[in-house]
Formats: structure tokens, C-alpha cells, sequence
């Protein structure tokens, strides 16, 4: 038999070699390079403690016995998530995610300097959850309506304070959205957080404020925060009687505090992606994860991939009009 006969024959028998494997683990879900294959890391680019790291805790507790692979949350906060969220564009490992929310998609049309893409870098794995603004006012304002509010913010242009948790935040971005829809003029005084702002909106210092949930919702039951309405799609069961925006009339500002999971574009295999999606979309819909958000003041949104690559595209494009009609830039 002369060479090229048996490289034939070999390659031959290698072929017939890796069609009997596949044969055998058929229907296994078994493949070579099956993923996961090592840790799986989701960067939080916020701090510990909040929605956001406190949602990627519960779903790595889940998800770990369903890869087969230890899940860790990685917190690198800065620059309004922007440091964190462009670690993740750049890692190349293919075991790495983030857990992105509003502001992945609002701070590259807040600030050009910053070079990451969302479409372009990276690929939608689903949504994990959603939280409502609360638009509240000191419990001794005189204004106990949305109408009421706007009213006044007609007859005083300008006199009206908005507190938000900073420049380029969701809170401030939603009371600008809230003047540009009822054509009024309201002054946004931005803070270090919702933390410095909360008293200050307690005490009167400022008129009003669109703020997360969880930050001022323990203050509405003590009576020293009054609600006037909520951003979600429909009423929240911890606020009976508090309206939404959308039934006020006002369905533009219907906004949501969201968190999305997502991976470093083209890092992970399709199949592992789309493992991913029904892992997430399963996990969202047990008992235990809903109690557990419940807790966090935020409820579990399952949607797939290409849904969340929609969403997470209106989302940057709703934004940005609203950025650039009122003119706001980054801090510099």
C-alpha cells in the first residue's frame, strides 16, 4: 500500500472514529466542547447591595447546579456603570456575561468618549427583571396629584425642583421626559445618589422626584413621602390606590428601572447562548426566584434573545431623543 493509500485509510478511520462518538452521546446534549467548561463570571458594573448585584446573586445561586459550573458575581463599579460594562465588551474568555440596566444603553449617547456599542458588542441572553419609578413629593407639599403637580409646573415655570440621583441617571432622564410631554418647565437638581436626595426630598428642599422603589417606598408607608403616581405598566400591589402614569394619560412615561443579561458579542456558542435562554426564562419563572425578587422590590421579566436585542435598541433610541432635545450632556 503505497503513502497515500494509508493516509487515506487513516483519515478514514478518524471519520469513522468521531461518527460512532456522536452516535453514542446522541441525544445526550454531549458535545466536545460542550459549554460551559469552566466558572462563569457576571459582572455587576455597580456596587454590592443593590438591584441589580442583589438580582445576579439569586440567578448565579440558580443557575450554577444547571451549568454544572460555578456562577460568580464580579462588581466593578464607576463611571456610572460604563467601567464595569466595557470590562465586559472586552473580555474574550467566553465564559464571561454582565448584567447591564439603563444605563448601558443611556451612557454612550450621554457621553461619545465612551467606545462600547451595545448592539455591535454584544449578544442579548434575556431580561432578568423590572422595577418602577415612584414619583413622589414631601408629605407637606400641597400637591397631592399628578394633575396637580403639572398645574403648578405650568403656572411657575421653573420654580418647580426635580431631585434625581444624578446627571444622566434614569430619575433624571424621566423628570426631563415628564417636562418635555406636559410642556412644562421643571428644574432637575441632581445628587450623589438616591441616598443624599432622599432627605432632602423628605424635608422639603426639593418639589418632587421620580426614585426607585425600594429607596422611598418604607418612606410612603410612614406618611413622610406622599406617591403620586407609578412608572410600571400596571398598578403595584405595595402602593394600592397610587395610579400609574400610563392611566394619568401620560403613557410616554411609562419607564422601567430593568436589568438584561447579556455576553460579550460572539464569545459564546450559539448553543450555549440558547441554553442560557431557557435556563434564565426557567429560572425566572419558579417560586423561589419570584419570592426572592419580591424581596428586592422588583419582578422577574423573561424575554428572548432577540426580543431583548429589540428592547434594549428602543431603549437606547428612546433616550436619545430625549437627551438630545433637552441639551444634556456628561458631567465633565
Amino acid at each position: 500500500m503505497n503513502h497515500t493509500l494509508r493516509t487515506v485509510s487513516r483519515r478514514t478511520a478518524l471519520s469513522s472514529i468521531a461518527l460512532a462518538l456522536a452516535a453514542t452521546h446522541a441525544g445526550t446534549g454531549w458535545t466536545a466542547d460542550a459549554w460551559p467548561n469552566k466558572t462563569v463570571r457576571i459582572i455587576v458594573p455597580f456596587a454590592p447591595g443593590g438591584g441589580a448585584d442583589s438580582s445576579a446573586r439569586v440567578l448565579a445561586e440558580v443557575l450554577a447546579p444547571k451549568l454544572g459550573q460555578s456562577v460568580i458575581v464580579e462588581n466593578r463599579p464607576g463611571a456610572g456603570s460604563a467601567i464595569g460594562v466595557m470590562a465586559a465588551a472586552q473580555s474574550k474568555d467566553g465564559h464571561t456575561l454582565l448584567m447591564g440596566s439603563n444605563s448601558m444603553v443611556i451612557n454612550p449617547v450621554l457621553n461619545p468618549s465612551i467606545s462600547y456599542d451595545v448592539a455591535r458588542d454584544f449578544d442579548a441572553v434575556g431580561m432578568v427583571s423590572a422595577q418602577p419609578l415612584v414619583l413622589v413629593v414631601p408629605a407637606a407639599s400641597k400637591l397631592t396629584s399628578f394633575a396637580e403637580l403639572v398645574a403648578e409646573a405650568k403656572a411657575r415655570p421653573g420654580t418647580l425642583t426635580a431631585g434625581n440621583s444624578g446627571n444622566g441617571t434614569l430619575a433624571h432622564l424621566t423628570a426631563e421626559l415628564f417636562a418635555i410631554q406636559t410642556q412644562t418647565a421643571i428644574t432637575s437638581v441632581p445628587y450623589k445618589g438616591e441616598s443624599a436626595l432622599v432627605p432632602d426630598l423628605i424635608g422639603g428642599l426639593v418639589s418632587c422626584g421620580f426614585l426607585n422603589l425600594p429607596s422611598v417606598i418604607a418612606h410612603i408607608r410612614s406618611g413622610r413621602l406622599r406617591a403620586l403616581a407609578v412608572s410600571s405598566p400596571a398598578p403595584v400591589a405595595a402602593l394600592p390606590g397610587v395610579p400609574t402614569l400610563r392611566s394619568l394619560g401620560q403613557p410616554s412615561l411609562e419607564v422601567q428601572g430593568w436589568a438584561a443579561l447579556v455576553a460579550p458579542k460572539g464569545t459564546i456558542p450559539k448553543e450555549g447562548l440558547a441554553r442560557l435562554e431557557t435556563l434564565l426564562t426557567q429560572a425566572l419563572a419558579t417560586d423561589a426566584v419570584k419570592t426572592r425578587f419580591a424581596s428586592l422590590s422588583v419582578e422577574p421579566v423573561a424575554s428572548g434573545r432577540d426580543a431583548t436585542a429589540q428592547y434594549l435598541k428602543d431603549e437606547g433610541t428612546r433616550w436619545q431623543q430625549v437627551i438630545k432635545a433637552r441639551g444634556i450632556k456628561a458631567d465633565s
